[in-house]
């Protein structure tokens, strides 16, 4: 079974990274599905992601979770039944998870593709990339920037909430694997630290609320 990576970010802190390699018949091998989970995976249309969906459950059992310990709140913001945090993402032949025992976590991988180029005026402003060398360190930056929000966004999880305009992460350099980003809210500010890496044209980033 391909598990591509695991980190251990901190003793209360484990990423889970799958390459997905296997048909779906070989993922639901072991698997037991609830019947909520069950329902929802026969209503994608698309293979890969219900390779992913599965993927995603062997994940958990990396974990020492089962499907059957999974829950989704009204925002469908999942959550574990023992209290730890969750954080879930899948992107093409990759899936991936973060889980926490205390400080609130989401996770985000992405395809590095041009098509953030067109996109990215509206969830950051674009004069802070005006040193980048070339397109595909634009690319590669925005990438991050992107799986950054998303992965504030899965943990802020407030409607309303504006890439744009919400959440600043912070500069940094391909070298140092991490940065600092801030949330601010109607009032409210929250600070978090950002990881990221890249690996076979993916861009993983996740984030790590401050205590």
């Amino acid at each position: 079974m391909p598990l591509y990576k695991t980190i251990t970010v901190t003793e209360h802190i484990t990423v889970y990274i799958w390459k997905i390699t296997e048909s779906e018949e070989e993922l639901a091998k072991g698997i037991q599905l609830t019947p909520e989970c069950k329902s929802r995976m026969d209503g994608m249309k698309s293979e890969l992601h219900r390779r992913g969906f599965l993927s995603i459950r062997h994940l958990m059992a990396e974990a020492g979770y089962e499907d059957k310990d999974l829950f989704y709140d009204e925002g469908g913001k999942p959550h574990l039944k023992d209290g730890n945090k969750i954080s879930i993402s899948h992107s093409h032949q990759f899936t991936t998870i973060i889980i926490s025992k205390e400080q609130e976590v989401g996770i985000d991988i992405e395809m590095q593709r041009e098509k953030i180029l067109r996109i990215a005026n509206k969830f950051t402003p674009l004069e802070e990339y005006r040193t980048l060398a070339n397109s595909e360190a634009l690319i590669r930056k925005l990438t991050i920037v992107w799986g950054a929000k998303e992965s504030l966004y899965k943990i802020y999880a407030k409607q309303g909430l504006s890439f744009l305009h919400h959440v600043d992460v912070k500069d940094f350099s391909f070298d140092d694997s991490e940065t600092t980003a801030e949330i601010l809210y109607h009032g409210d500010a929250s600070e978090y630290r950002i990881s990221f890496l890249e690996f076979e044209g993916f861009t993983c980033v996740y984030a790590i609320k401050n205590s």
